[in-house]
């Protein structure tokens, strides 16, 4: 049998790299988190031949004195936390005081330092663990730190780098991220001598705004929506694009915590329900949020590349986060976004305000369908129908309701119709240039959210099962249905725990009558135990409400009078989430005088 040693400090640390460096990218995650903790205000990185054969960051951050040299690339020395309440309040990028000992064990590692106020620099050099005493060297205020030859001694890693591109691809990435993270703090990225990337240290709200515009496209700051929100404790701010700026990948979502950019299924799942109802199947959303919250909220000695986060009020983050960018998506009104800024405008996110000719609470655009059935193709029965069912009386005529119009002298965001296109698109003018509105997806959209609005304000239904039904779930879930049993009877869900896997539903919502109830509570008690609280009720509500809307709605095909054109684009102005149908599809487009004149090459 083998004895049992202990391990040699070089192996201790590669195998510690195994952990934290996993390709060239992570070594630069590493040193320049050390330079932002160093409290740099510029930090250049050159990189050779993708960073197999050289990685080099050098800050202007306060240096470390010579006598604590060999510290630095020592295991588990840092100078960041010192006691365990440290860390739990971990406020620093790094604190486990591993990065520059793992680097160092598997490169030819050198590090010069000169501390503010000192006249001389002094430089260490590490060889496959094998530290040189530290000698002076000329450096300016601040750090470099030089990785050269990454994994020469360890072929076997070596041998799993991707090509140069490929590597210096995920580093770019990388810095993108951290030039968002440290907006304060200019970046420099070069590449075999050649510079890539210069991000200008931003001073103010605006240079931010231009720096996430040059990380994710010039057409963001124009197609996003400024977050900045408070409450318990946390503070979420940022940017959110909007729904019609979604993309293919999620491959333009930036989350940070305190600062660090974290992955966490926690906050995947608020925003994708924050965007359930207004983006396109497939689709995803591009983003940079800041959450600011006390350290002593979360936990960041999750993983050793400090990837992942634990918050201690996994809900409490949850339902902040959704709430937040629900409220601030469903602003998404039709016209609102029409002018070409990224600075706030008094007013901009206020809905169009109807004459005091409209009678409140009054719907003059389902009602013009009443008096035009024949040449519309919608009737009555549906709309009275839903209004029955929600416990509403059918809206006044269209002989009832006096047009809305636009005050003296003033043109609304989406503009007065002009024309009808194909039957399909109502074609308007405003002050920027052409609108041109999907008439059935907007007519949905406001349907919809007309069916939401009386559901909400109308007594819940419930339908007792003529015969219990017994589930068979998880310990976890059947624990979710007792803690939240009096939730679900609010929402007409009534189960009971009969066992330590075994649940009873004797009641469903009325809405949902037909609905698979197994695959129902399953669902809802699997988003409880794993995230603390669930809309699929509201989801499975919502859905059913949609195809009301969407049977309900004006087809492609019929005629519209000029009037109705107008009464449609002033209920857009009004309604919540009217940018998008119920499945995402944009409701409008806007031509701007300048992208017309483009298109017949006007002024060249």
């Amino acid at each position: 049998m083998t004895v049992i040693r202990v391990l040699p400090p070089e192996l201790i640390n590669q195998i510690a790299a195994g952990e934290v460096i996993e390709r060239p990218s992570s070594v630069v995650k590493e040193l320049v988190e050390n330079s932002l903790d160093a409290g740099a205000s510029r930090i250049e990185v050159d990189i050779e031949a993708g960073g197999a054969r050289l990685i080099r960051v050098r800050d202007d951050g306060g240096g470390i004195h010579v006598d604590e040299l060999p510290l630095a690339v020592a295991s588990h020395a840092t100078s960041k936390i010192g006691s365990f309440d440290d860390l739990e309040h971990v406020a620093s990028m790094g604190f486990r005081g591993e990065a520059l000992a793992s680097v160092s064990s598997v490169s030819r590692f050198a590090l010069t330092s000169r501390v503010r106020g000192q006249d001389s620099a002094f430089r260490i050099e590490v060889d496959s663990g094998r530290l040189q005493a530290a000698r002076p060297a000329q450096h300016p205020q601040g750090t470099s730190v030089e990785v050269r030859d990454l994994f020469y001694n360890v072929p076997a890693r070596r041998k799993f780098l991707r090509a140069e591109r490929t590597e210096f691809a995920h580093i770019d990435d990388l810095l993108k991220s951290l030039a968002l993270a440290r907006g304060s703090v200019e970046f420099r990225l070069s590449h075999n001598g050649k510079p890539v990337r210069v991000w200008k240290a931003a001073r103010d709200e605006q240079a931010a705004l231009q720096r996430v515009a040059e990380v994710l496209g010039e057409d963001f700051p124009a197609q996003s929506l400024r977050i900045d929100h408070a409450m318990a404790g946390l503070h979420l701010s940022g940017w959110v694009g909007l729904p019609t700026a979604s993309r293919a990948q999620a491959d333009a979502q930036y989350f940070y915590v305190n600062g660090r950019l974290v992955r966490d299924r926690i906050v995947a799942h608020a925003v994708r329900q924050a965007y359930a109802d207004v983006l396109f199947h497939g689709r995803h959303a591009a983003f940079v949020l800041y959450l600011e919250l006390d350290p002593a909220g979360v936990d960041v000695n999750v993983h050793p590349a400090k990837h992942e986060v634990r918050f201690r009020e996994q809900r409490l983050v949850h339902d902040f986060l959704f709430r937040t960018l629900h409220e601030a998506l469903a602003q998404t009104r039709a016209g609102l976004n029409t002018l070409p800024t990224t600075e706030p405008v008094p007013g901009l996110h206020e809905p169009y305000a109807a004459p005091a000719s409209v009678p409140s609470g009054a719907s003059a655009w389902p009602g013009q369908f009443s008096q035009s059935r024949l040449s519309l193709g919608v009737r009555d029965a549906p709309l009275a129908g839903y209004a029955a069912l929600l416990g509403e009386s059918p809206g006044p005529s269209a002989a009832q309701l006096p047009m809305p119009a636009a005050e003296a002298g003033e043109t609304p965001p989406l503009g007065f119709a002009i024309a009808q296109l194909k039957n399909i698109f109502v074609l308007a003018e405003n002050a920027h240039g052409l609108v041109l509105v999907d008439m059935h997806a907007a007519h949905e959209r406001i349907t919809y959210e007309k069916l939401k609005s009386g559901r909400a304000g109308s007594n819940l239904r419930s339908q007792m099962l003529l015969v219990p039904l017994g589930i068979a779930v998880s310990a976890k879930e059947a624990a979710a249905a007792e803690e939240h049993a009096e939730a679900l009877a609010g929402w007409g869900l009534e189960l009971s725990r009969s066992g330590p896997a075994t649940i009873v539903v004797r009641r469903i919502p009325a809405l949902l009558e037909g609905a698979d109830v197994g695959q129902l509570s399953r669902d809802v008690l699997s988003e409880l135990a794993q995230h603390g609280s669930s809309r699929r009720l509201q989801e499975l509500e919502n859905e059913l409400l949609s195809t009301m809307a969407c049977h309900g709605s004006v087809r492609a095909g019929r005629r519209l009078t000029i009037p109705e054109m107008n009464a449609l684009l002033r209920e857009m102005e009004a309604t919540e989430r009217s940018g998008q149908c119920n499945h995402g599809r944009p409701t409008w487009v806007q031509l701007s005088v300048t992208e017309l004149d483009k298109l017949f090459m006007r002024g060249r």
